[in-house]
Parts: structure tokens; C-alpha cells; sequence
């Protein structure tokens, strides 16, 4: 979505030559299915990151301080509440007609032609383009333990499409125990709304409550780190430094504080086992961990995040193998400055982490994707020019 804002409003991409091809009804719907089941207030991440362009943008649609309600911004670093971002999200797809540029559909194949390249769609549409930007995210694959059975209405993944917060009625009456398997803010996140809501949590982590303000140092944002990370050729080092810079599993203190209340309250539990079976017990479900604990629960919400391998699945094995695109040792892209997997095959999110290093996976790395994006087409149009 940033792109798309990017290259219309910024670099001067005719709005005819931009199609966005998203199989969701409306733009960012899986966004806003995924943020609205956590129940999270605010997003993690500072007020200047966002899908607009301009980086002050944010505060200015908020409102002057002295009229901006409470609320609308937490400290530290003024993180955006989410039904501030999401409004400011619709004024940016309005400011740029970017639904008009929505195509609804999934991306099953692309194949490079001569001069072109095609996507092909599920629907058995082709659309062809002179370049293709791959902006495809995680949020397709939910990580699924192997003792978690599949098909049990007690047992989901929150992330798994289709997934709607349970309601009363399937709660059933009075509080439940709910087991939430995870250990990061979405599992914290989770927790603290079914309390909310009445009932008992049992936190399943395989690891102690990691404190981090965001999921990898604002350094990283900057030369502070990333001067290094370039310097470093050897993609399987960078991939190292990126792994080991990544805060997977962590929570920021603001809610560390809050589900420790709960714990203190009586209305949460905090075990630092894995999940080594399954079963069921008297009419619930009991799980059995690695500290030989045995714990009975009326449900189970898994909130652990999505898989790691790299986006895209067999539609970019195929284009890998019939294009000899360079991948890394861990399959995941070798790309130039410009983020060009191939002159006409762009790539961002975490395609683009081998080049823009652990924060690509986020709406900083976008920007700064738009900010490469943007650069190169100026300059290509200004050796158009100068070759006329």
C-alpha cells in the first residue's frame, strides 16, 4: 500500500501503470482482521511510521495537540492508536485513488516475457506489466504446532483465515480457562482482552517474558547498524546478524506491566514449558508440558506467530527455478541497492531483508523500500530525458 502511494503521488508513475493485486475484498482487510482480534489499542511502532508519505503526516491528520483527544497516542515514542492508524490508512487510499487500482485476486504464477512480465491468478487471469513488485508478507502461513490437532472448534490458531473472536454464546456460560500458547505480544495481547472478557488465561511459552520496546533496535533504522550490515558480503553472515538482531517473542514494557497485574490478580498463569501433547479429559482439553505439568483448559488459542520460511511458497520456487534468480543460502533473495531481484522483479518485506536487514518485515522497511523505489525512478527518468 505504501508503494502503491509512493510511486502515484511521488514518483510520478501514472496512475494507469499501477495495479494492486490483493485477494482481499477491500485494501488492507487481512491487516485489519489480524490487528482487530488481538485487541491491541496501539501499534508498536512510533507515529512517523505509517503508509503515507510524508512522515509527519500522521500527527498532522490527528490534529492540532490542544484539540487531539486522549488516548489517540501512547508513549513513549507516540505510538499511534490503531483506529487512528486505520483512519489515516483510509485517507491515504482516498488522497490516491488507490482503490480504484485494487485488483481483487491471489497471485498463483509469475513468468518473465521478453520486455514484460506476467502474473497469472488463481481466477486464470493474466495480468501483464512491465515490472512486478513482490510485496508479499507472512501473514499466509500461521505457525501450527504439531500437537495441535486441526478441525477442533476448540482449538485455533488466531491468524488462521477465517478466524472470528468467539462469542458469548461459544464461550458458553460464565468464564472459561483458556490456554494461549505463545510468548510474544501478540500472546500477551490475546490474554489480556480475555480477561477483559472474564475469563481465566493460561500463558504457554517454551521461554521466560522477554522486555523489548520494539522487535529489533531503532538502530538498525539507520546507519548506526545498517552501515555495517552493508559492509557485510557474505549473504549467510547477514543473515546471522539479522537473526540475532530480531526480538522474536518479546513484549514492550507497557504490557509486560499489565499481564504481571493480571498474574498478581489471581487471573493469569505464566508457564515456561513447551506443549508436548494434547488430549482430551472429562469433557476438556488437557495439555501436558515438557516440566511434566498437566494443565485443563476449555480452549486453546494459538498465538504463535507465523512460519519463518521464506514468503510466497511453490508460485516463487517455480519462478526461482525457470528465471536462475540468486537466492542465499536460506533461500531468500540476493538484490542490488534498487531491491531488483531481476531488472524487471522488485522485491520488499521479507523478501527485501537480505539487503535491508531485520526491520524490512515492518512499515519502516516499506518506507524505506519506497524511498529506493522512488529514487530509482527519478533517476531513470532523468537518463530518459537526457537520451531524447
Amino acid at each position: 500500500m505504501h508503494l502503491a502511494a509512493r510511486l502515484v503521488g511521488e514518483a510520478g508513475v501514472p496512475r494507469q501503470s499501477v495495479c494492486i493485486l490483493d485477494p482481499e475484498a477491500a485494501l488492507l482487510g487481512r491487516w485489519r482482521a489480524c490487528t482487530s482480534v488481538t485487541g491491541m489499542k496501539h501499534l508498536r511502532s512510533p507515529s512517523v511510521h505509517h503508509l503515507a508519505i510524508d512522515p509527519w503526516s500522521l500527527k498532522r491528520f490527528a490534529g492540532k495537540a490542544r484539540s487531539r483527544p486522549p488516548g489517540l497516542f501512547a508513549p513513549p515514542y507516540d505510538r499511534p492508536a490503531l483506529h487512528l492508524f486505520d483512519a489515516h490508512c483510509d485517507q491515504v487510499i482516498q488522497t490516491y485513488g488507490l482503490d480504484e487500482l485494487h485488483v481483487r485476486g491471489r497471485a498463483t504464477g509469475v513468468e518473465l516475457r521478453c520486455g514484460g512480465v506476467e502474473v497469472e491468478t488463481e481466477a486464470g487471469s493474466t495480468i501483464e506489466a512491465q515490472r512486478v513488485i513482490l510485496a508479499m508478507g507472512v501473514s499466509e502461513q500461521p505457525a501450527w504446532p504439531e500437537w495441535a490437532p486441526r478441525g477442533d472448534a476448540r482449538v485455533r490458531h488466531v491468524f488462521e483465515r477465517g478466524f472470528a473472536w468467539p462469542s458469548a454464546a461459544e464461550f458458553g456460560l460464565g468464564a472459561q480457562v483458556v490456554g494461549v500458547v505463545g510468548g510474544g505480544i501478540t500472546a500477551v495481547q490475546i490474554a489480556l482482552r480475555l480477561i477483559a472478557e472474564g475469563h481465566h488465561v493460561h500463558l504457554l511459552a517454551r521461554h521466560h517474558l522477554r522486555e523489548r520496546q520494539f522487535d529489533s533496535d531503532p538502530g538498525w533504522l539507520g546507519p548506526r547498524f545498517m552501515t555495517g550490515f552493508l559492509r557485510e558480503q557474505d549473504p549467510d553472515r547477514r543473515r546471522a546478524l539479522i537473526t540475532a538482531a530480531r526480538h522474536r517473542g518479546s513484549v514492550p514494557p507497557a504490557l509486560r506491566r499489565r499481564i504481571e497485574q493480571a498474574q498478581e490478580a489471581g487471573q493469569a498463569s505464566w508457564s515456561e514449558a513447551a506443549v508436548e501433547l494434547l488430549s482430551e479429559w472429562r469433557g476438556s482439553l488437557r495439555l501436558s508440558l515438557s516440566t511434566g505439568e498437566q494443565l485443563s483448559v476449555d480452549r486453546v488459542l494459538l498465538a504463535t506467530g507465523f512460519e519463518s520460511r521464506r514468503p510466497g511458497g511453490a508460485m516463487i520456487d517455480r519462478l526461482v527455478e525457470r528465471a536462475g534468480l540468486p537466492c542465499a543460502e536460506c533461500g531468500y533473495p540476493l538484490v542490488d541497492p534498487a531491491l531488483r531481484w531481476h531488472p524487471r522483479v522488485h522485491v520488499t518485506g521479507p523478501l527485501a531483508e537480505l539487503e535491508l536487514g531485520p526491520s524490512a518485515r515492518n512499515i519502516a522497511g516499506a518506507r524505506r523500500t519506497g524511498d529506493r523505489l522512488v529514487d530509482l525512478v527519478r533517476s531513470e527518468g532523468q537518463r530518459s530525458s537526457a537520451s531524447l
